[in-house]
This record gives structure tokens, sequence and C-alpha cells, in this order.
């Protein structure tokens, strides 16, 4: 597959995502998560990165009746560079009607040995997510190809700059190690480790207090 070209760090935009991208961003994520180890752990081989798209398009459905809560870096003529799924004060967790509506749609994401683990990361997540009114990071991914050029950044920074004006704190899990130096970068500090049942990958719960107002920015 060909690589894309980089894209100017000035051709883009921050953006509420339109309705109409909700399958190029679940494509997006899909491609950020393809190394993910907790997406491997949960999702079968075969067939992964579709399978994963489709997570991401349920994903997107929880978020959507919330304005602004899909988040894109896009370039003047459509093309997405990045996608942010945030969930505000209180309303993180789907409730019991939307995750039973969509298990059908859950199991043919992890299919039947997949299902177990899922609900196994959904549990622990939940246990170790705080109580705290804060606003909450599932998913950020940047296009291949266009990682470590700061549009994953700038697409987070727009909405934690408004965490910072409204002095409310933001919370996420990295689901690797290695992504932690780039939240720390933005604000983030670990709070502890996720550890999953049965021998699977760790998480790290990650939380920003608001900046005071005449604080500078991480750097």
């Amino acid at each position: 597959m060909s690589r894309r070209p980089p894209v100017p760090l000035a051709g883009y935009g921050i953006r509420s995502a339109r309705p109409s991208e909700s399958g190029a961003i679940a494509a997006l994520l899909a491609r950020a998560f393809a190394d993910d180890p907790v997406m491997a752990w949960m999702v079968p081989a075969a067939d992964r990165e579709r399978r994963t798209a489709r997570y991401f398009r349920l994903a997107q459905r929880q978020q959507r009746p919330r304005d602004g809560a899909v988040r894109v870096a896009a370039t003047g003529d459509g093309r997405l560079l990045a996608a942010a799924l945030w969930a505000g004060p209180g309303r993180w967790k789907a409730s019991a009607v939307q995750e039973l509506a969509a298990l059908p749609q859950y199991a043919r994401v992890f299919g039947l040995r997949g299902m177990p683990r899922a609900a196994e990361v959904q549990n622990a997540m939940h246990e170790a997510h705080p109580e705290e009114p804060h606003w909450y990071l599932p998913s950020v991914g940047t296009d291949r190809g266009l990682q470590a050029m700061g549009v994953g950044s700038a697409l987070l920074r727009q909405q934690l700059d408004r965490c910072d004006r409204l002095g409310q704190p933001a919370y996420l899990e990295s689901s690797s190690i290695t992504n932690i130096s780039f939240y720390e970068g933005l604000g983030f500090r670990v709070t502890g480790e996720i550890r999953l049942p049965g021998g699977g990958p760790a998480l790290w719960p990650m939380w920003r207090a608001p900046a005071p107002a005449d604080a500078p920015g991480p750097g």
C-alpha cells in the first residue's frame, strides 16, 4: 500500500466531525489502532482491520448524540488526518439500553472468542474509572504516515484548552506504554495500571488536572 504524502502543518483545521464522515473516521481509527495491543487481544486476527473499523463505527454512535463529541483534524478539501472521541462530564458510560441494543453488533466485531475478552476489558476499565466529573477520551488516532507531525496533539489541545478554561479535568487510558510520553506532554499523568485478567496486556489510566488560568500550557 502506498503511503500518502505528508501534509503541511498549516494545511489543516480542527472541527467537529460530520455525520457523513463516520465510515472514513472508523477506517482511519482502525488503521491507527492496527498495532494496538489491547485491540489485538480482543479482536480476532482474521479480518481485524475491518472488524476494528466496525467497532469504531459503534463507538461513534455512542458519542454522536453529544454535540462536538467526535472531532477531527482535516484539510480544506476534506481529507481526514486524525480523529478523537470525547465524552463530557457524567456522559462517559453508555446506558444499559444502549449496551444491550449494541450486543449483536459487538458480537460481529469480536466473535465468540473475543466477546468474553471485550467484556473483561470493559469491566476492568469501568472499575478503574474515576468518579470525579471529567472529560473522557476513549479513543484518539492519527492516520498512518502522519504520526509525530503534531496533528494528534493539535487535535487534543483544542479540547484540553477548553478544559482549562472551564476548570475541568480530563481522563484517558493509554493502551500502549510508548504513548505515555505523548500524553504526558499534554499534561496527563499516570495514576496506576490496569492489568487485564487471563494474561492480557496492561492499560495505564492517566489524569489531567486543569491548568491554572495564568499557567503556560504543557511543553
